[in-house]
């Protein structure tokens, strides 16, 4: 007999990989004939773990996820209609900017005010449909922009699909060494007003090889954790010479990219390249490193799913939270053993040699080059069926299981994080576009302002049809400072 669980895997598993949709607050609907239940239970379950919101038979809406169990499969639909493939690039660029509102809200007001008319704008970020729509909606906007991508993160037809839309594209995922370097350089040399970055590899790379072509730089709009903490270091060296809005401290950032994003699609990508070799997740001993944002999110998925998740962390709260949240916390080199260990910490090296040879599989959940130390290491394609599988090799003499190469899993081996993730992301890298145009603020790394999140916050609330109650503030507008407990019997203050 199937196992109803590792069926309700597959199920979502395949919603997430067809679609690049979240699962986490969508509205979910199951449903079975009676031979079927157990499964459908399962599948019901697992959604639910994973943050979707179960409805009832009557519900309606387009966001709707339809679930029908059929024995060891299901037929799947959303908003009522049957899921269809998303077609060739173009068109997996049109239904990730049907999905993508928040964004497209910003965009309209950023064209409405003229804050980007104009400009030349340079995009260096992961190339893949929700980035490309970014370029796209900045170009609607008004604005004149180019697109960089790293080789080893760049979908060539996206690529293609975005050239035929009337955007340059300098990403070419045959480069390496220093045709990398000098393709990136090139980018850099078209001269920009503002630049988007992921990582503040174009950032740095400009200050090291290229520093006057950053005068004329309004700033740099950083979306990552790793990308600002060299940037900070920068600032604190005197050696940083433009201002950068930190994208990614902003909580609809933050609070909701790494968490169910980076969670999701690093997970499920991991589950999905385990199956091609009949392995699960679910029972696996599981070692997370690093309990930041994206560690709290990857081990929140890995146990919807059914791993037994422990967690490494110097930091004291984070390995407190981690150990509130129900983890074992402990030393890698102790819980390595024989576990799928998944590095997201983003620091080179987190992954030695020593946790290497111990470990059964390895993985890197977002990250940096380098996150798993493969030095004198030689890799050997996993052969099923005949075939080298997907971005699985193995690390000898050791044995140790390496997906995508200690690779941004996510990213090379998946499409990125899901659809409305990005939408929040890039609805605050638009919003920190239009505060760095019109605030022009100083040399150094800065927070986006709280009225811009809240902004932000506020249109996608509206966007996802949310009822935000005004009888639920959770702190009262009285202007009145006085403490309640201590007034007189006449309602006057103490001291009155």
């Amino acid at each position: 007999m199937t196992d109803p669980h590792a069926t309700a895997e597959r199920i979502l598993r395949r919603f997430a990989r067809d679609t690049n949709l979240l699962i986490a607050g969508r509205p979910v609907r199951v449903s079975a004939e009676s031979e079927d239940t157990a499964t459908a239970l399962a599948v019901a379950g697992m959604a639910r773990a994973l943050g979707a919101r179960l409805v009832e038979d009557d519900a309606t809406g387009p966001d709707i996820l339809d679930i029908a169990v059929q024995g060891d499969d299901a037929a799947l639909a959303l908003g009522g209609a049957p899921l269809a493939s998303r077609g060739d690039a173009g068109g997996r660029l049109d239904f990730a900017r049907a999905h993508m509102p928040v964004s497209t809200a910003l965009a309209a007001e950023l064209a409405a005010a003229g804050t980007v008319r104009g400009l030349r704008i340079g995009v260096s970020m992961t190339l893949e449909p929700k980035t490309a729509n970014l370029a796209l909606l900045l170009k609607d906007a008004g604005a004149e922009v180019a697109v960089y991508a790293h080789p080893d993160e760049t979908d060539p037809e996206v690529a293609a699909a975005l050239r035929a839309r009337g955007v340059p594209v300098d990403a070419d995922a045959s480069l390496s060494g220093e045709a990398e370097r000098e393709a990136a350089l090139a980018w850099l040399r078209r001269g920009f007003d503002v630049v988007v970055d992921d990582g503040s590899h174009l950032v740095r790379l400009a200050h090291e090889a290229a520093p006057e072509l950053i005068d004329r730089w309004i700033g740099v709009a950083e979306e990552t954790t790793s990308g600002l903490t060299p940037l900070r270091a920068m600032a604190a060296q005197g050696a940083l010479a433009t201002p950068v809005v930190a994208v990614n401290d902003a909580a609809t950032k933050t609070g909701f990219d790494n968490r169910y994003g980076t969670g999701q699609s690093c997970v499920l990508a991991i589950a999905d390249l385990l199956d091609q070799v009949d392995a699960t997740v679910r029972d696996l001993p599981v070692l997370v490193i690093g309990y930041g944002p994206v560690g709290v999110g990857v081990a929140a998925h890995l146990s919807a799913l059914g791993a037994h998740v422990a967690v490494a962390e110097v930091d004291p709260l984070r390995a407190l939270l981690a150990a509130h949240d129900g983890y074992q916390v402990g030393y890698a080199a102790d819980l390595a053993e024989g576990a799928l260990v998944i590095s997201c910490t983003g620091v080179p090296h987190t992954v030695t040699p020593t946790l290497l040879e111990r470990a059964a599989i390895v993985a890197v959940a977002g990250g940096v080059p380098g996150e798993v130390t493969l030095a004198g290491v030689a890799l050997e394609p996993v052969i099923v069926a005949g075939t080298p599988a997907r971005a699985l090799e193995v690390a000898e003499p050791c044995g140790t299981l390496v997906l995508d190469r200690g690779g941004c899993i996510n990213v090379t081996a998946a499409e990125g994080n899901p659809i409305e993730i990005m939408d929040l992301s890039f609805a605050t890298q638009l919003a920190a576009v239009r505060h760095l145009v019109e605030s022009r603020p100083v040399v150094g790394v800065h927070p986006l302002p709280e009225d811009a999140v809240a902004h932000v916050a506020a249109t996608a609330a509206r966007a996802r049809g949310l009822a935000l109650d005004p009888a639920a503030a959770s702190s009262p507008a009285d202007a009145d400072w006085r403490s309640p407990r201590y007034r007189r019997a006449d309602g006057n203050g103490a001291g009155a």
